[in-house]
């Protein structure tokens, strides 16, 4: 057997459009400007604690004594209700994941993006059946850039870490990939803090995730 892992945001899909809606329609209610969705595809892969805070503190205009835990509790409703309504899967995709669970290849996805929130985008694009493994921000006591989560899935997936690949968009999904040992292939299209992704030095940059089976057809 064999196994592929995918990051979500970035790389699966485009959600930085809905997600934007969601931190724009916080920050609307604390009276503060709009930021723009180029912002938010700079903050993605954090997470939306760190996502949120760095919009709070782009728009702060003079002093703010409103307690972070109030606009993370708006900003989790806000996002309830836009996550998976805007988001569209990346080229390729649907298809590649269909010809990889064809092969009998196992797939999963570990994300840093909170589970309630990676739950509803995965089922609203009906994305749940090709995984064998979903790992969101908060399923383990830590994340991405730790490597623990990938070796946590592969063991849980029992696979080894020579027969595994790691698809991401980021330099924190290069970083994550490095440390556990694992071959990470990343997409130049997605979130990666406004940085070509090539300066994070993956093993290769592909145009699209068509070329997946490529990897375990040379292992």
């Amino acid at each position: 057997m064999a196994l592929v892992m995918y990051d979500l945001d970035g790389t699966l899909l485009d959600t930085a459009g809905e997600i934007a809606q969601a931190v724009n329609l916080t920050l609307s209610e604390f009276d503060r400007p709009p930021v723009s969705q180029d912002d938010v595809r700079r903050w993605i892969g954090h997470g939306t604690g760190w996502l949120m805070e760095q919009a709070w503190h782009a728009t702060k205009v003079g002093k703010s004594d409103q307690p972070f835990t109030e606009v993370m509790e708006r900003f989790k409703v806000h996002y309830a209700d836009t996550a998976g309504i805007d988001s569209q899967p990346f080229p390729c995709v649907m298809e590649t994941l269909d010809k990889v669970r064809e092969l009998g290849i196992k797939q999963a996805v570990v994300t840093n993006k909170e589970g309630r929130f990676t739950d509803r985008v995965i089922d609203a694009h009906h994305l749940r059946e090709y995984f064998d493994l979903i790992i969101s921000g908060d399923t383990l006591p830590f994340k991405k850039p730790n490597p623990g989560v990938l070796v946590h899935c592969i063991q849980t997936l029992n696979e080894t870490l020579t027969q595994s690949l790691f698809i991401g968009d980021s330099e924190i999904d290069v970083a994550t990939a490095k440390a556990a040992g694992v071959t990470c292939w990343a997409v130049p299209y997605g979130y990666n803090h406004g940085q070509p992704i090539e300066n994070a030095q993956p093993q290769r940059v592909i145009a699209d995730i068509s070329v997946v089976p490529d990897f375990f057809r040379s292992h």
